[in-house]
C-alpha cells in the first residue's frame, strides 16, 4: 500500500462512489462529490448564487448543514470541527460579501495548518469580470491564504476538482482550499463519475524522510547531554503522538510545546515542561536557552516562540523534522533537516535509535530541569486574589479539577484569557484544546467550539473566552441555541481588552488608548438569556466553584459570566523582540538563573 493511500486509510478519507455514472446537475454533483469523500457536516450560509448547491443539499439524507449566523462563523465552526475531529472542515457560501465574510476564517486556517474545503457560489461564468451583483474575486483575495484554489470552469472538471481539493487539503501540510463556483454550471446536467484515485503532478509531498539524515539525528540526540524536543502542532495534524512519545521514553529527552501542541503530550508526563515562549513557563525557557540539542518536530520557528532570534537556543544544534520543506531554514537553521510526516519520520526514528541500541544518558540535564522548575512555577494563588477578588489562573486551576479531562475539549479567544488558559488547563490528549495561534483571531474560540461539539457531540466543551473577544462572532450564540450545541461559556471579563491593555501598562506608560470596555454593555446574563442560553454572573470567589458546577451540568448552552480585576497580569511574560531568558513577572523562589558551566566557554 502507497504511503498515500494509508495516510488516507488512518484519516478515514478515500472516496464512495455509489452514485457512478448518474447523469445528475452540477450541484446535484458537488453534494454527491462531498457524500463520496465522507462528509457528514457542512457549515455555511445560503444566497443567490448558492442556491442551486443547498437546493441539491435538501435532498442528502447523509450530510447535516449548520446554519451559522454569520459566515465568518461558518468558517471558523468548520475549522473547531476539523481541529476536534481530525476530519477536513467543509464551508458553503455564497459569492460577494458571503465569500469575502469567510476570509478572516481562512486565514486563521491556513496559519495554523487546519485541512479544510470551502465551496463559494460565484456568478455565472458570463458576467464574471463585469462586476456583476455580489461579484467579488474571492480566488483573488484568498490566494495567500489558502492551500490551493481552484475556479471551476466547466462540469467536466467538477468531480476531479472536489477529489483533487479534498486529498491536498488534507495530505502534506494540511491547510484550506477554495472553491469556486459559478452558477450556471449547478445547472447543467453531467454525468457523476468520481475519480478513485488522484494524480497532480505537482503535487508530491515528501513524507518518508530521509534515511541517512535519521540516522544521523539519531546518533546526535544518543550522544547529546542536554537534548530538548521543541513539539509543534504539526505532531497532532500527523497523529503522530505515540511515536513521539516513544522516542522521549526511549532516551529520556524532555519537550516544550507549543500553543498548537497542548495534548500532543499528556500534561501528567513529567518530561511535558509545557508551554514556551513569550508566555511559556520559566523552566520551559530557560531548558530552551540552555539545549545543546534541539529537536524541532511540526513547529516553525515562530516569533512567539523564539523571541530574539539571535539570542534563540544560542548553544544548540538543530534537527528539524517538518512535511513542509519551506519552512526548515526558514528562521533558523537546521545541521539535520528532515522532511516528511512526522509521524513516519518519527518511526523511522525510533527504528534507528532501536538498531543503535540507543540508551539515554540525560539524568544531571533532567535534574538541573527539575531545579529551575521548583524554583521558577507558574503562579497559583487559589480561588481568591489578594484583593479578594477572583483570581483569572486559581479560577482556572479550579476548573480544570472539575472536569473529565478524557472527554472535555478546550476552546478559547485569543487575549489574556487565552494564555491563563494555556497555562492552567492540563490536556492528556490531541485535538482537546482548540485556539487560535497563528493568526490570534478574536472571534475564535464560540465558534470553534460549536464546530467541536457538533464533530463530537458526547464530549463537554467549554469556550474560555474574554469580554472583548466574545463579542467579535456573539451572533453564534443563536447557532448553538437553535441547534441544541450545549457548549459552555465562560467569560474572564475584566472589562478591558486585556492583553492590549497589559502592553499600554508594561510598555506604554500606562496610556490606555481605547482599551477600556464599559463594565456593564453588554449585560452577558440578558444576553444569554435572550439567545436561549443559561445565564449566571459570579464575582464571590467563595462562590466560584459553586458557578462552575452548574455551568458545567447545564443540560442547555450556557454562559458564566466571571469578573476579575482589570489590573491581572499574564505573567511570566517575554517582552517583545526579547531575549526567551529575559523573562517578566516570574516566580523566583529558589537561586537566580545559575548558567550551565559549559556554556560560559563559548556559544554554538
Amino acid at each position: 500500500m502507497s504511503i498515500d493511500k494509508e495516510r488516507e486509510k488512518r484519516l478515514g478519507l478515500g472516496p464512495n462512489t455509489e452514485k457512478q455514472g448518474k447523469t445528475m446537475t452540477g450541484a446535484q454533483a458537488i453534494i454527491a462529490s462531498l457524500e463520496a469523500e465522507g462528509v457528514d457536516t457542512i457549515f455555511g450560509y445560503p444566497g443567490g448564487q448558492a442556491i442551486k448547491i443547498y437546493d441539491a443539499l435538501y435532498d442528502s439524507e447523509k450530510i447535516k448543514h449548520v446554519l451559522a449566523r454569520h459566515e465568518q462563523g461558518a468558517a471558523h465552526e468548520a475549522d473547531g470541527y476539523a481541529r476536534a475531529t481530525g476530519k477536513t472542515g467543509v464551508v458553503i457560501v455564497t459569492s460577494g460579501p458571503g465569500a469575502t465574510n469567510t476570509v478572516t476564517g481562512i486565514a486563521t486556517a491556513y496559519m495554523d495548518s487546519i485541512p479544510m474545503v470551502v465551496i463559494t457560489g460565484q456568478v455565472p461564468r458570463r458576467n464574471i469580470g463585469t462586476d456583476a451583483f455580489q461579484e467579488a474575486d474571492i480566488v483573488g483575495i484568498t490566494m495567500p491564504i489558502v492551500k490551493h484554489s481552484f475556479l471551476l470552469q466547466s462540469c467536466e472538471d467538477m468531480t476531479r476538482t472536489f477529489r483533487e481539493a479534498f486529498y491536498i487539503a488534507n495530505t502534506g501540510r494540511p491547510g484550506p482550499v477554495l472553491i469556486d463556483v459559478p452558477s450556471d454550471l449547478c445547472g447543467q446536467d453531467m454525468v457523476f463519475e468520481y475519480p478513485a484515485d488522484v494524480s497532480i503532478p505537482s503535487y508530491k509531498p515528501t513524507l518518508r524522510g530521509n534515511l541517512r539524515q535519521i540516522r544521523q539525528a539519531a546518533r546526535m540526540m544518543a550522544e547529546a547531554e542536554r537534548p530538548l524536543l521543541y513539539v509543534g502542532g504539526g505532531v497532532i495534524s500527523a497523529d503522530a503522538s505515540e511515536e513521539l512519545a516513544e522516542v522521549m521514553e526511549r532516551l529520556q529527552i524532555p519537550a516544550v510545546c507549543t500553543l498548537m501542541a497542548k495534548g500532543a503530550i499528556p500534561a501528567s508526563n513529567p518530561l511535558n515542561l509545557g508551554l514556551v515562549g513569550m508566555h511559556g513557563s520559566k523552566f520551559a525557557n530557560y531548558a530552551m536557552t540552555n539545549t545543546d540539542l534541539l529537536i524541532a518536530v511540526g513547529a516553525r520557528f515562530s516569533d512567539r516562540v523564539t523571541g530574539k532570534l539571535a539570542d534563540f537556543a544560542p548553544y544548540a544544534k538543530v534537527i528539524h523534522i517538518d512535511v513542509d520543506p519551506a519552512e526548515i531554514g526558514k528562521n533558523r537553521i537546521a545541521e539535520v533537516p528532515i522532511v516528511g510526516d512526522a509521524k513516519i519520520v518519527l518511526n523511522s526514528l525510533n527504528e534507528a535509535l532501536d538498531a543503535d541500541d540507543a540508551k539515554p544518558s540525560t539524568s544531571e540535564w533532567i535534574e538541573q530541569i527539575a531545579r529551575w522548575r521548583e524554583n521558577h512555577p507558574f503562579y497559583r494563588p487559589g480561588v481568591a486574589s489578594n484583593s479578594g477578588a477572583i483570581s483569572p489562573e486559581g479560577a482556572l486551576d479550579l476548573l480544570d479539577s472539575m472536569v473529565d479531562h478524557e472527554n472535555t475539549i478546550f476552546t478559547t479567544e485569543v487575549g489574556q484569557h487565552q494564555m491563563w488558559a494555556a497555562q492552567h488547563i492540563n490536556t492528556e490528549r490531541p485535538r482537546c484544546f482548540l485556539s487560535s495561534g497563528g493568526a490570534g483571531t478574536m472571534g475564535y474560540g464560540l465558534p470553534g467550539a460549536i464546530g467541536a461539539k457538533t464533530g463530537c457531540p458526547d464530549a463537554q466543551v467549554i469556550c474560555i473566552a474574554g469580554d472583548g473577544s466574545l463579542q467579535m462572532n456573539i451572533q453564534e450564540m443563536a447557532t448553538a441555541a437553535v441547534n441544541h450545541c450545549n457548549v459552555k461559556v465562560l467569560i474572564m471579563n475584566n472589562s478591558t481588552l486585556g492583553m492590549v491593555f497589559q502592553w499600554q501598562d508594561l510598555f506604554y506608560g500606562g496610556r490606555y488608548s481605547n482599551t477600556i470596555l464599559p463594565e456593564e454593555n453588554p449585560d452577558f446574563v440578558k444576553l444569554a438569556e435572550a439567545y436561549g442560553w443559561q445565564g449566571e454572573r459570579v464575582d464571590d470567589p467563595e462562590e466560584l466553584e459553586g458557578a462552575l458546577r452548574r455551568l458545567l451540568d447545564a443540560d442547555c448552552p450556557a454562559l458564566l459570566d466571571m469578573r476579575i480585576e482589570r489590573k491581572e497580569k499574564v505573567f511570566p511574560m517575554v517582552a517583545p523582540g526579547a531575549p526567551l531568558d529575559d523573562i517578566i513577572g516570574a516566580i523566583n523562589v529558589g537561586p537566580i538563573f545559575e548558567m550551565i558551566d559549559e556554556h560560559e566557554e563559548g556559544g554554538r
